[in-house]
């Protein structure tokens, strides 16, 4: 079994710091971190590995600084991995990613594709749906606990919605889109970090895909930000100490005076 696990190198958002003029993030002296869900999602291929036995694969696509989230994966346990970098990608939105992303895998092969549900620095959760309908293959998205029964041979995942759960079996190749809250992604051991070390990450490039340029890059991509800005917040305080329903009447009282209800 061959595990294809989708991860993206992004900024901490924990130290995370706006420009007041631009209104765009400072990426410079910004930590960058594998994705939250991303990174349960390596977790749950690599615990299927250790159960069922399988190659996990990561693959990511970005400039050359994300090999070193690559080299953190391999140092976790997987088995190889792919940077996907051109130049012909710059500027690519979700539905541009998804195109790239999904070439790739039809390239390189795969059984199962894991992906996290979101990434924090976009918070779009489309890239992975995207992709398994690129691949035209099953998706199964918000997963709270994945299991294999290897001798089934049948994927089952738990679904978490606001209110309830969903539990679904697949067999054959699909997708499946990874919460952080899922599992507690294990830490890199000394002989894993030395091993890394020995491993290649290959390249992937636009010369290597079957894709059109007008369906990658800024050609490709249909969502364009026209502006951001950041939120301004009033740090005026007033405390005041009452009983809680005339504590809620207040509440009330001054959301109404700012017409915000």
């Amino acid at each position: 079994m061959k595990i294809i696990v989708c991860i993206k190198q992004v900024p901490n958002t924990t130290e995370i710091k706006i420009d007041p003029v631009t209104n765009t993030l400072k990426r410079d002296g910004v930590p960058s971190i594998i994705n939250p869900d991303d990174k349960s999602a390596i977790e749950a291929a690599l615990s299927l590995k250790e159960k069922c036995g399988a190659t996990v694969t990561v693959l990511t696509m970005g400039p050359m600084q994300a090999e070193k989230a690559l080299r953190e994966a391999l140092a976790m346990g997987a088995d190889e991995a792919f940077l996907l970098t051109d130049r012909a990608f710059a500027g690519s939105d979700t539905l541009a990613t998804s195109t790239i992303i999904a070439a790739a895998i039809k390239k390189l092969g795969a059984d199962l594709v894991f992906c996290g549900r979101q990434a924090i620095d976009g918070d779009t959760a489309q890239v992975g749906p995207q992709i398994a309908e690129h691949l035209d293959i099953p998706q199964i998205t918000y997963a709270a606990a994945i299991d294999y029964d290897c001798e089934r041979d049948v994927l089952r995942v738990k679904r978490q919605f606001e209110d309830r759960y969903q539990v679904l079996e697949v067999k054959g190749k699909c997708l499946v889109t990874v919460l952080s809250s899922m599992t507690k992604p294990r830490y890199m051991n000394v002989w894993d970090i030395v091993e890394q070390d020995e491993k290649e990450i290959s390249f992937i490039t636009f010369a290597d895909l079957e894709l059109n340029r007008e369906d990658i890059g800024l050609n490709g991509s249909p969502t364009k930000v026209k502006s951001t800005a950041t939120k301004q917040f009033d740090k005026t305080i007033e405390t005041v100490e009452l009983d809680p329903e005339s504590a809620a009447q207040t509440i009330v009282d001054a959301l109404k005076a700012r017409h915000l209800i």
